[in-house]
């Protein structure tokens, strides 16, 4: 079942792509059937820079289970951070 529920943000990233490191823009985060990740449905994080061409996209897919874990690592990480280390 497609949810077609996706979210999308602007971003400032970077991304390793097949041509190298990559300034990436836009990021979009959905529930669907994955390509390569050997599940009937993953969520799925897409960094892109669409004024650079499909080229300029990584993608990841994975289950539930290390979504959640990865959300919550990303919060502790930016909760433990020393005072004023990622302001830019």
């Amino acid at each position: 079942m497609c949810t077609y529920q996706t979210e999308v943000l602007k971003v400032r990233a970077s991304g390793k792509t097949p041509t190298g490191w990559e300034s990436m823009t836009d990021a979009t985060v959905y529930v669907d059937h994955p390509i390569h990740f050997p599940a009937g449905h993953a969520l799925m994080i897409d960094f892109l820079n669409p004024s650079l061409g499909a080229s300029a996209r990584v993608g990841v897919e994975m289950d539930e289970r290390s979504a959640r874990e990865l959300a919550h690592s990303i919060l502790k990480a930016l909760d433990e951070a020393p005072a004023g280390v990622l302001e830019s």
